[in-house]
């Protein structure tokens, strides 16, 4: 179940803090994108929801 860390030799050029950084950077922007599709349907259903509403209220 645990993940076992398995060290990656560096490139030739590439330090380790470089190649941390640029992890880290990743990882954040795939949590940033993953927090905005949820936040994007959200905002498409509260939509749905006033039309809804709307619709409901001229019947």
């Amino acid at each position: 179940m645990f993940m076992r860390y398995i060290p990656v030799p560096a490139e030739k050029g590439c330090s380790t803090m470089i190649r941390n950084i640029l992890t880290a950077a990743a990882l954040a922007a795939l949590s940033l994108t993953a927090t905005a599709c949820n936040t994007v349907d959200g905002l498409g259903d509260d939509i749905k929801s006033v039309g809804q509403a709307g619709k409901r209220a001229i019947d």
